[in-house]
């Protein structure tokens, strides 16, 4: 994945800012359903918004969970905010099938 820029990680924040996370994770935790669910969100918008519960942290750091699920989905993490993260990945070009 390219390198975003800081105007790209600016507008992107923008965009989400007013907008409610659209996935939330429990004390499941990043279970493959989640994982899915983030990637498919991913393809259709580009940018999705994931909060993360208390019970789901488990003494762990909310920007070392949100880093590893940006990792698995193959995603750019944009921000961690409390409780709150932002993805975003590229979008594939429709003729790569």
């Amino acid at each position: 994945m390219s390198k975003l820029t800081a105007r790209m990680k600016r507008r992107i924040k923008r965009e989400l800012s007013g907008e409610k996370p659209t996935i939330w994770i429990g004390k499941n935790q990043a279970s493959k359903e989640i994982l899915k669910e983030i990637e498919k969100q991913l393809e259709k918008k580009e940018m999705v918004k994931v909060r993360i519960l208390k019970s789901a942290l488990q003494g762990d750091e909310a920007k070392g969970f949100a880093s590893r699920i940006a990792e698995k989905t193959e995603a750019a993490l944009i921000e961690v905010r409390g409780h709150t993260f932002t993805l975003y990945k590229r979008r594939r070009k429709s003729c790569e099938k």
